[in-house]
């Protein structure tokens, strides 16, 4: 009997957690388990997440710049490509903002005693280093300027997250503005890098139970269980931060800018909301809320066609505050003080992010761990995040697939039908 993906990596965590516990109360201060640790788990997680990032660059580029080349010809989809992309931008700020504020302020990731934190970052920041070489972020006017690369190669060898989307970012804008054959086979190029990055990422998230279990056995059986307490406060604050961005700002910006009851929306959206929780797939809840739009909602078919079919990749609200809450929960777990500019960073990061994740389950996983890296937090902790992100994958893909929805109402009020 196959036994789903989801299910098996819930049991590896399950496994993890279960024996780190025993193992920190049997064994904390012997050295067996710290052999154990050091020579079998540790390794067995760490190698799982350089699998991740491996696939981070070529991910992100080719993601990135065809989602924004996606756009097609603004000269010929004129206000409603500018549309799209504006509401797009201001609702991904608005929705990492929530997630930023919520976590800023509720602190899931503190409260830890200073002796069990310090066993934990022990040898934590060699091992981030073996992993990622990502520099430290800049910050004020330096983090302005080095936005933009001088040189994209090495901003992608040195784990330099934004300069690397800047520039996918713009290679998306090339490809939009060049009509040309080359452009054209550069453009299907660049799809079958993604393409092949999505089989790749599937083939790395099947050793996920494996990881799993390794990543959390060593945070277990260093913590004990007092670690499930600040991932439950974890789990609750990205379930707010969700309920907030789908009920409130879904609610207003349909109300406000598209002139539709919210109750007459969600109402409409509920087949594709409950295909996309059970999916975990923006993509594969496409042809759902396509139908969705032209037959509930009764939106024009050519601008909800264009703007959910952009979406399904450019318009990842729920990811990208998820990515914000992650990273920064993460932060706090152990202890790093991240300042103002930092946040910025990790913001603009996850609105870009949010434009190039790909929309299939556990698409964002390598993006969280590449900013980790940059920002000079351990990734192994990201072993918390993977035990409970299949529940709140489709949790997020919800969120997507609505904001997908709530932006095709908005573009599409006071245009015609024709």
């Amino acid at each position: 009997m196959h036994i789903p993906l989801h299910t098996r990596v819930a049991l590896g965590a399950a496994v993890g957690v279960s024996a780190g516990i025993a193992a920190h109360f049997l064994w904390a201060d012997s050295e067996q388990l710290a052999g154990f640790v050091k020579y079998v788990a540790q390794p067995a997680g760490q190698i799982f997440m350089r699998l991740l990032l491996m696939l981070v660059v070529p991910l992100i580029v080719s993601a990135l710049a065809l989602g924004v080349a996606g756009l097609g010809d603004l000269k010929s989809l004129g206000r409603i490509g500018l549309k799209t992309l504006a509401y797009t931008v201001c609702v991904s700020m608005i929705a990492v903002a929530i997630g930023v504020g919520l976590v800023t302020w509720l602190q899931p990731g503190a409260g830890m005693d200073e002796e069990t934190r310090l066993r934990l970052l022990e040898g934590a920041g060699s091992r981030a280093a073996s992993i990622t070489s990502a520099p430290a972020p800049k910050t004020g006017i330096d983090l302005l300027v080095q936005i933009v690369p001088d040189n994209p190669i090495r901003s992608a060898a040195s784990g330099d997250m934004l300069g690397l989307m800047f520039f996918s970012a713009m290679l998306g804008v090339g490809l939009l503005l060049t009509r040309t054959e080359g452009a054209r086979k550069f453009e299907a190029a660049l799809q079958g890098v993604f393409d092949v990055g999505l089989r790749l990422i599937q083939i790395v998230i099947g050793f996920a139970p494996i990881g799993v279990a390794a990543l959390l056995f060593t945070l277990t059986a260093q913590l004990g269980y007092e670690i499930l307490v600040q991932l439950g406060r974890y789990v609750l604050v990205v379930l707010l931060a969700l309920l907030l961005h789908q009920f409130v700002v879904y609610a207003l910006s349909v109300k406000l800018l598209g002139r539709m009851s919210p109750l007459a929306f969600f109402k409409a959206i509920q087949p594709a909301m409950l295909t996309a929780f059970s999916t975990s797939s923006s993509n594969a809840t496409l042809p759902t809320a396509l139908q969705v739009a032209e037959e509930r909602l009764k939106l024009p078919p050519q601008i909800s066609r264009f703007v959910l079919t952009i979406g399904a990749t450019a318009n990842q609200n729920g990811t990208a505050l998820f990515e914000g809450v992650t990273v920064l929960f993460l932060a706090q777990f152990y202890g790093i003080e991240l300042s103002v500019e930092h946040q910025a960073a990790v913001l603009g990061i996850c609105i870009l992010a949010g434009i190039g994740t790909a929309g299939v389950p556990s698409g964002s996983i390598p993006v969280i761990a590449a900013m980790l890296g940059m920002i000079g937090v351990p990734i192994e902790g990201l072993g918390l995040v993977l035990g409970v992100d299949r529940f709140l994958d489709m949790c997020r893909t919800v969120v997507n697939v609505s904001g997908d929805l709530a932006a095709a109402v908005v573009v599409s009020r006071g245009e015609s039908s024709s």
